[in-house]
């Protein structure tokens, strides 16, 4: 703005130091909870889906056994019925790697299980890869390792034993396939020196379809694939549905407390500059009468008092979208490292969203009282300006005047009689900040509540787990046994059964030995007592429709036995489709339990020290090729996440409302300026009027505090059930109720604390200020 308008603009700005201040943090944080808060709404809402559209995802990916199919015969299988785009052939083997050094956690020399390694470049009409860390395998020797599940890391070296030559190779590159298509990537020419002598390496097929969005639109894919094959040539297929589901079940489980945070930070950025910008114009009353005097238009004085509150609103909504966008970066990049799908921002449209949001916010606020000002009449505008208004707050004063108070803590109390339209907003941005800060404690406390009955599936203070070959468990036992430190130890492996009723396998854990101090975390029911009885998760009891005290048939082949069960645990593995049980139950099914899923947890005795224990049992285990460690508590990359999003959101909710409480402090205290003089004269001390000041916005933000605390309880009692069933899981009671005494109680006065903070600078101000200089300032 140009002239004398541009003038008035620049002088209200410049003269409103605190105010402009105010208005532009509280824009810049108000911008930076919604852009965070709307970006991961977005984030949440199919981030596997959009990952893997943009990626080209293959909808399925065949592997083709060479010795029945020729390359020319796979790529005339991308004419079949609804293919869109297909990719390949590429050269695919499968071998097992054996770490050379220890980088990364992996001791050197095991034996792991087969990798997939696929030989292609980035790229392609299907599946392009995305490299996350280092670059990719351009010579003989070099490898870049897929970030979904295997354990390698940047630098690692393996070799493959089972080839001629053991050829070495080095870890040069991690990447992503949005449909995790293979294990690894090598350049096609080095596919040769990994195929084993006298064979030929097969051939991986990627395709797109028009049709792939269920099960059955991707079997008749499928078929339609297998048509234009040989034979049985097509020996293996994966689905991108599968893929999908996990991702999807993690973006579930995030979503309503996002959705939450979201809905609070965009309501607190409205509210807090409808409180900023409304105040800031009310506040020059007095100027418009000068200016009308001096020949301001109606229009003129509205848009001036527009461009005062613009200004420093606009500057606050650019810094915010810069903060939003850089928070994005760490919060978001745990987000999608949870999710799969890479690398993860705030997208451009809903920066663009939430700053046009926001200015129409800032400009609406401004409006209605700016309007009015202009409307105003010359005499009137100056009059409003120099008189007090009425007798708002006077009934007030004279009632609270006679509790046995100090006079200062009185007059403070009446304070917000006086604006009650202003202290109901001051009181409502509280509100939402306690509402916050509630529910974002609560969720940490059931968060962590859930992952440590998570970890009680691995109990005591030894363990010996992850096995790389199968062991001799009779053996591990036996010598767990003979230490003198041993108390109490079990074993426990899994195995697939069918449950009489129920399509496909089921997951089952079962345990040898005394279990009965390693119970799981119970929801209902009890832990099992022997022979007969299993817990199950909650995913297997919806799944089933059965209940605590209901018989279920167990199957393996011809082989069946019923077992009741007897209560149901905090599970969310395989969907939470698994069940636990003694060993003995399942015995005369005489199933197959997989050799490298055997966990042993050992309870030590009183006493006994742990790293002398581990050191004497690892000489017995030695021979077996397994050895014991120290059990640690493992804490969830999902949890992590959450508590990351949570403690973010909540931090800037309760900053965005603290600073609505300093700019209606602020407002109060320049309002009053010359009263503050008279009280001053009367003889009030400066800890007298810092007393009153903070009195004046610690009744409200007490009343918020209170209001808030059971609306942050009731959302946290609707939110975490709701995310318990998108993870496939009930929750525990305990870890539900969260809320016991001595937290709500500092929770109660967290509003109090809030509008204390927030009431701190202008009472400073007020009493710094001379007594003279209050006096003269009408």
């Amino acid at each position: 703005m140009t002239g004398g308008l541009g003038t008035i603009v620049r002088a209200g700005v410049g003269r409103r130091r605190v105010q402009t201040v105010v208005m532009g943090l509280t824009a810049t944080l108000a911008v930076t909870a919604s852009v965070l808060a709307a970006g991961l709404i977005v984030a949440s809402e199919g981030p596997f889906d959009h990952a893997f559209n943009r990626k080209h995802g293959a909808h399925l990916s065949a592997r083709f056994d060479s010795s029945q199919i020729t390359s020319a015969q796979v790529a005339a299988t991308a004419r079949a019925r609804q293919v869109t785009a297909a990719a390949g052939p590429y050269p695919l083997v499968s071998v097992k790697p054996t770490p050379v050094d220890t980088g990364g956690g992996l001791p050197s020399g095991i034996q792991l299980t087969y990798l997939t390694v696929v030989g292609r470049r980035p790229g392609g009409s299907v599946d392009d890869l995305t490299l996350t860390k280092g670059r990719w395998a351009t010579k003989p020797g070099e490898i870049v390792m897929s970030a979904h599940n295997e354990p390698f890391v940047l630098g690692n070296t393996m070799r493959f034993p089972g080839v001629p030559g053991d050829p070495l190779f080095k870890v040069v590159g991690i990447a992503r396939s949005a449909g995790e298509t293979a294990d690894a990537w090598v350049p096609r020419t080095t596919i040769p020196s990994l195929t084993a002598s006298g064979g030929r390496p097969d051939y991986q097929m990627l395709y797109r379809f028009k049709k792939a969005s269920t099960n059955a639109q991707l079997d008749a894919d499928r078929t339609a694939v297998a048509a234009l094959a040989p034979g049985k040539s097509l020996v293996g297929v994966q689905s991108w549905l599968k893929v999908r589901l996990a991702a999807t079940r993690a973006s579930a489980t995030f979503a309503p407390f996002i959705v939450v945070f979201g809905i609070l930070g965009l309501v607190m950025s409205i509210l807090v500059v409808g409180i900023v910008v409304g105040g800031a114009v009310a506040a020059g009353t007095r100027r418009i009468g000068i200016l009308k005097s001096l020949g301001f238009t109606p229009g003129q004085v509205v848009r001036a008092y527009l461009g005062q509150a613009l200004i420093p609103g606009g500057a606050g909504i650019l810094l915010g979208l810069v903060l939003g966008n850089l928070a994005a970066i760490p919060v978001m990049g745990d987000t999608a490292e949870v999710y799969g799908v890479g690398r993860a921002g705030i997208a451009p449209w809903v920066d663009a969203l939430v700053a046009a949001v926001t200015l129409v916010a800032i400009a609406t606020s401004a409006w209605a009282p700016a309007r009015r000002a202009g409307n105003l009449r010359t005499v009137e505008a100056i009059a409003v300006g120099r008189t007090p208004s009425g007798d708002r707050g006077r009934v007030a004063r004279r009632v609270l005047g006679r509790l046995p108070l100090p006079r200062p803590l009185t007059l403070g109390l009446a304070t917000p009689f006086a604006r009650p339209g202003r202290s109901a907003t001051m009181a409502v941005a509280v509100a939402i900040g306690t509402i916050g800060a509630t529910f974002g404690i609560g969720l940490a406390l059931s968060l962590n509540g859930i992952q440590s009955g998570i970890n009680l599936r691995s109990p005591g203070d030894v363990v010996v787990s992850d096995l790389t070959s199968p062991v001799n468990t009779d053996k591990v036992d036996a010598a767990i046994t003979r230490q003198p430190g041993t108390g109490q130890w079990f074993n426990s492996a899994e195995a697939d059964l069918g449950v009489a009723g129920l399509a496909g396998a089921t997951t089952v854990i079962s345990y040898q030995g005394d279990s009965s101090w390693a119970s799981w975390q119970m929801i209902r029911g009890r832990w099992f007592h022997g022979a007969g009885e299993v817990v199950a998760a909650s995913g297997f009891l919806h799944a089933t429709g059965t209940r605590i005290g209901d018989g279920i048939t167990l199957v393996n082949g011809s082989r069946s036995s019923t077992v009741k069960i007897v209560g149901e645990v905090l599970g969310v593995r395989q969907e939470g489709m698994l069940i636990v049980l003694d060993r003995t139950s399942i015995a005369a099914l005489r199933p197959q339990m997989d050799p490298l899923s055997y966990q042993f947890d050992v309870r030590l005795k009183a006493g006994v020290n742990r790293d002398d224990y581990i050191q004497a049992v690892n000489r017995d285990l030695e021979p077996f090729g397994v050895s014991a460690t120290r059990n640690s508590d493992k804490l969830s990359d999902t949890v992590v996440s959450m508590d990351a999003l949570a403690g973010a959101l909540t931090i800037l909710l309760l900053c965005v409302a603290g600073l609505g409480v300093l700019n209606t402090a602020v407002l109060d205290t320049r309002e009053r300026v010359h009263d503050l003089g008279v009280l001053k004269a009367l003889g009030m001390s400066p800890r007298q009027t810092t007393a009153m000041i903070i009195t004046s916005v610690g009744g409200v933000g007490l009343i918020a505090g209170v209001v808030g605390v059971p609306i942050g309880v009731a959302l946290h009692g609707v939110v975490v059930p709701i995310m318990g069933r998108a993870a496939g899981t009930d929750i525990p009671a305990v870890d539900a109720a969260v809320y016991d005494l001595p937290l709500v109680i500092p929770l109660l006065l967290g509003g109090l604390v809030i509008a204390t903070a927030g009431a701190l600078l202008p009472a400073g101000w007020a009493t710094r200020t001379r007594t003279a200089v209050a006096l003269r300032t009408e």
